[in-house]
């Protein structure tokens, strides 16, 4: 019986990197998967929630929960957005028995691009193909959603792909939403530590599960005038 999903393209990918969302449906479909897009769906609230407006962020997560009332598992290609409807919504809405419910009902059928693949499909050779050398940035969100290795399961799955290691992958790039705006000056120097580190790995591209880590990383690199691009790893994933 086909698998059906629906993705949660986030506003990121939405506003500023909507080739990521089309690679994630892409990449599904060659799986066999089936995607539908509720058209319904906005902000997950996380900007909000982040910010102290836990009022507005309920809001959304209730909004959120009706857009996605289908049933079907839902697949996001960000792992901060996954988050939140994963850990957060339940939290938000525990007062309200109803809305709590429906929370926590998201919450279950709710993943991350990377777990969905690995630990739902039970998939790690996605048939993709990338010639060139890559190293793999942990975005911090992932703590939160027990995602380990899995994307580099993926990665060193992928043919002609060179996985290179990343010193200190697994520290924060210094985005963190509203933080990089709130502290600019300490976000800029993580940022800078962390572009630093891509370059030395040798990496023709720096990869990462989250569009708000790879904007950040990039718009550094860029600065730097490196040559080391910046690609979500549905992007990777989807070459063939």
């Amino acid at each position: 019986m086909p698998v059906k999903v629906s993705l949660l393209v986030t506003c990121l990918g939405d506003a500023l990197f909507p080739d990521v969302g089309l690679a994630t449906v892409r990449l599904l479909r060659r799986l066999g998967v089936e995607v539908d897009f509720p058209a319904a769906q906005t902000c997950c609230g996380q900007p909000h929630f982040n910010s102290g407006y836990h009022g507005d962020a309920r809001d959304l997560a209730k909004h959120t929960i009706r857009a996605f009332a289908n049933g079907h598992p839902v697949v996001a290609p960000s792992g901060s957005c996954a988050t939140m409807v994963k850990v957060e919504y339940p939290e938000l809405l525990k007062e309200d028995n109803h809305w709590h419910r429906k929370a926590e009902d998201l919450a279950r059928r709710t993943h991350e691009l990377s777990d969905f693949l690995v630990n739902v499909l039970q998939v790690e050779d996605v048939d993709a193909r990338f010639d060139g050398k890559v190293t793999y940035h942990m975005a911090c969100h992932l703590r939160g959603l027990g995602v380990k290795d899995e994307p580099e399961r993926l990665l060193r799955a992928v043919k002609g792909l060179e996985l290179v290691p990343l010193e200190r992958f697994d520290e924060c790039c210094g985005f963190g939403g509203s933080f990089s705006v709130r502290y600019p000056g300490i976000s800029g120097a993580m940022v800078g530590d962390k572009s630093e580190l891509i370059e030395k790995s040798g990496a023709d591209v720096v990869t990462a599960t989250d569009a708000g880590c790879l904007m950040n990383i990039a718009g550094c690199l860029r600065r730097r005038g490196s040559r080391v691009r910046a690609m979500h790893l549905a992007e990777v994933l989807e070459k063939t």
